[in-house]
C-alpha cells in the first residue's frame, strides 16, 4: 500500500490505517527504537506509541513522506524513554555516547530566541550533510540519527572501529566550521 493511501486511511479515521503503516514502516521504526533503547519491550511501546501519536496528528497534519513521519516520531518517543530511564544514572551506553559527542557542537538548552533559531540550524545540518559524499553521510547518520555503536558502523562498512571514529571526529569538525562560517555561536 502506498503512504498517501495509508495517509488516506488516518485520514478518514480507519483502523485500517495502523496495521497497513505497522506492515509497510513497522520494522524500521523498531529498529530504531531497539537501537536506542537496547530493550525489545520499550522498543514495542515507543513504537505503538507513535503510531498512537500519528493517529492523533493526522488529521490535521497530512505528511508527505509518512515513512520519515513514523520514524521521526519513534525516535523522539525512544530518546524521551532513553532520558528517563537514564535521569538518575548518568552515563554508560552507546546513546550517551552519540549525545556526548555530537552535543560538543549543538547545545540541548534552548532559550525562546534559539528556538526560533531551530530550523535554520536543521537546514544547515541538511546542507551539511548534503555536500559530503554518501558514505560519510551514512557514517555520520547511523551515528548520530540511529545512535549505532562504532563497532557496529565499522563492522558494517568494512573498516576498522579507529577509521570510523576518525571519520566522526573530522565530520564533527567540519560541522563545527560549517556552522561558524553560518553565524552560529558554538
Amino acid at each position: 500500500m502506498e503512504d498517501h493511501e495509508i495517509v488516506s486511511l488516518f485520514w478518514a479515521r480507519r483502523e485500517e490505517a495502523i496495521p497497513a503503516a505497522a506492515e509497510k514502516y513497522g520494522q524500521g521504526c523498531t529498529a530504531l527504537s531497539l537501537g536506542i533503547l537496547g530493550s525489545a519491550e520499550d522498543a514495542e511501546e515507543c513504537v505503538s506509541d507513535a503510531y498512537l501519536r500519528a493517529w492523533e496528528a493526522i488529521p490535521p497534519h497530512r505528511p508527505e513522506k509518512l515513512g520519515a513521519f513514523l520514524m521521526k516520531l519513534t525516535r523522539n518517543l525512544s530518546f524521551s524513554r532513553w532520558r528517563q530511564r537514564h535521569a538518575e544514572k548518568r552515563g554508560g551506553g552507546e546513546v550517551a555516547l552519540a549525545l556526548s559527542e555530537l552535543g560538543e557542537i549543538v547545545s540541548g538548552g534552548e532559550s525562546a530566541e534559539e528556538a526560533v533559531d531551530r530550523r535554520a540550524l536543521t537546514e544547515e545540518l541538511e546542507a551539511f550533510l548534503r555536500g559530503i559524499d554518501s558514505r560519510k553521510r551514512a557514517l555520520f547518520l547511523r551515528r548520530y540519527w540511529y545512535a549505532h555503536s562504532v563497532k557496529d558502523i565499522a563492522a558494517d562498512a568494512g573498516m576498522s572501529p579507529a577509521a570510523v571514529t576518525m571519520t566522526l571526529r573530522r565530520l564533527r569538525e567540519q560541522l563545527r566550521s560549517h556552522l561558524t562560517e553560518r553565524g552560529y555561536d558554538l
